[in-house]
């Protein structure tokens, strides 16, 4: 590796908007994150559905095709 042309590798500090925080390292001093691994719902299992419905749900209800 050529010397002095790398960004400094160094401690940096993740914060998550969930309010969790840990250390890892990075070019980086500090990042804030919207979604970390405690709280996306793929690594808690738990998921949150929201039935908005589709086309064809809009298009009956729009008729009263019901």
């Amino acid at each position: 590796m050529k010397e002095g042309i790398h960004p400094k590798y160094m401690e940096c500090k993740v914060v998550c908007a969930c309010g969790n925080e840990f250390v890892t390292k990075s070019t980086k001093g500090e990042i804030r994150l919207d979604v970390c691994s405690a709280c996306h719902p793929f690594f808690t299992g738990q998921q949150k559905f929201i039935n908005r419905g589709g086309r064809v749900e809009k298009f009956k209800k729009k008729f009263n095709m019901d």
